[in-house]
Formats: C-alpha cells, structure tokens, sequence
C-alpha cells in the first residue's frame, strides 16, 4: 500500500489564516499590528523570489511587511547599524536577514546583533539555548514545521524512535531538539555515519536534511515509517530544464513508508507558515498578550 502523503501546503494555508485570525484580534483588541521586517543584501535570484514571497503572504495574513533591499556591496557595519535601528523601532516585531549574506558579511555577527526577542528565525544563540533548555523560545521555522505536520499525522510522539539525517544547526540540530522535547528517542546521523541505512531503518520517523539530491532510498526506511524530507535540491529534468526533488527517493520511498511529505508541496510551504506564526507570538510576547492557541510551538 503506498504511503499517505503528507500535504504541507494545505496544512500551511490553514496556519495563514489561523495567523490572520489573530492578527485581526490583536488589531481590534490591542491596536497592534505585527510588523516583519525582511533585510535581503544583494541580488541572488532564489532569495529574491524567497523574500517576494514572504512579503506577499505577510500582507495576506494581515501583517505589516517591511522590506529592505540593500546592495551587494553593502558593509558588515552598514548592516548591523540598519539592525540596530529595526531592534529599537516598536513596529517591528520580528526581523529576518535573507541567507546567504555576500562576501565580507559574516552571518553569525549578523544574527547575534538581533535582538533575540524579534528573532523570529530562531538562530540567536539566546533562542538556541532556551530550546535546548526547555525553556520558552522562538523556534527555527522549517523543524518547527515538521514537527507540527509530525503531531497531525502521528498525534503523540511520545516514545518513537526518530532518526534526524543532517546537522545543520538551521534544521537539523533543532529538529533533534524538538523531538527530544516531544519524549522520542532520537539519533542524529548524517553523510558520514556508518551503515546509514541501517541506522534510517531503526527509525519510526525519519527526517532528511542532508541537502543531497534523493541520496536516502528504499534501503533507508523501515515499512511503515513516517519520512519528513526537508530537502530542496534542484536536478535537471532530462530535457534542458530542471525539476525539484528532495533529499529522499520519493518514488522508491513512497512504496514502503506509512506517511511522507513530497517535494514540493511538504515542508517547503511551512517554513513561512511558521514564519509568520513566530511573528504574530513574538508581536504578542513583547506587548504583554496572551499568546494565540492553534498554532505551532
């Protein structure tokens, strides 16, 4: 029987418009508005598309949308005297820096000069080490993503083996965080563990987030098993142009596994999903608001 696949795109849509919900609430209610700012440095053509996109859907779930566009060329210096301005201005709940950044800026100096309040990325060392200490945190977008199409399709979590391939410490490293905070058992592995296959096959949810187009095959799932795949890797179609596909063998995987998110239309929708879920919480945290119920966390 094949594998239920897991639709993140439909999931995503109603996260949006549970966060627009709210950002009416708090606009009613409060007055407030949640505001995103957005920092894209340069012209790379899969961040531009990234950033149009999530100025889009800002707008569409009743948000404030605040872009800055700055050239290549733009100093370290520069940027983080524009963070510091978008730190202290009110309207602006969360702050988001496009990666990768050009030659010459560093990203950690960057990220460490956002206030770990307004970082709705969740990279701040300061977040980094309230997830790991179970404490309250905003949570890196795409594993809190997968972590939420995890709950809907499995329920508990609790006591699973769950096998996380890459670590990253953009997915990986807090993806094992967060199912760690659901009470499964986790193992990190990634390209250079030995018998990988074998180590996939122990798990009753596997995520791969290894960035290597469909390197994990049949031979890696156990039947049955839950496949979140986190990858993103463009591949030539055989005709000139080029196709998307993940880290997984969907074909091949999709014939043993219990449940699996395609690429496109699995994780991919969700990473700004939460995105704007992690603003509207940051919006409500640092104005003294209960925080909104439903979404991911």
């Amino acid at each position: 029987m094949p594998a239920a696949i897991i639709d993140g795109k439909a999931v995503a849509a109603e996260i949006r418009a549970r966060v627009r919900e709210e950002a009416v609430r708090l606009k009613t209610t409060h007055g407030l508005v949640p505001g995103l700012a957005v920092v894209l440095v340069g012209e790379d053509p899969a961040s531009q598309v990234y950033v149009r996109n999530k100025g889009r859907q800002t707008r569409e779930a009743g948000m404030e949308s605040i872009e800055h566009r700055l050239p290549a060329e733009t100093s370290e210096a520069d940027l983080l005297t524009l963070i510091a301005r978008l730190n202290a201005d009110p309207g602006v709940h969360g702050i988001l820096v496009q990666l990768p950044l050009p030659d010459g800026v560093r990203a950690e100096a960057v990220i460490d000069a956002i206030d770990p309040a307004k970082d709705v990325d969740g990279f701040h060392a300061v977040n980094v080490g309230r997830l790991v200490t179970g404490q309250s945190a905003l949570v890196p977008c795409t594993p809190l993503g997968c972590l939420d199409l995890l709950r809907r399709t499995l329920g508990s979590l609790a006591g699973a083996e769950a096998v996380v391939v890459g670590r990253s410490t953009i997915v990986g490293k807090p993806m094992a965080q967060l199912l760690l905070r659901e009470s499964a058992t986790v193992t990190i592995a990634h390209s250079r563990t030995r018998d990988l296959a074998a180590v996939c096959r122990r798990a009753d949810i596997l995520v791969a987030a290894v960035g290597r187009p469909e390197m994990l095959g049949r031979d890696h799932v156990r039947q049955g098993a839950t496949v979140i795949d986190v990858g993103i890797n463009r591949v030539s179609d055989g005709s000139g142009g080029e196709r998307l596909v993940g880290d997984v063998d969907f074909a091949a995987v999709s014939e043993i596994a219990g449940a699996i998110t395609p690429v496109p239309g699995g994780v991919g929708p969700m990473t700004i999903a939460c995105l704007l879920s992690n603003t509207l919480r940051a919006c409500c945290r640092v104005n003294g608001v209960p925080e909104p119920e439903g979404l991911p966390s």
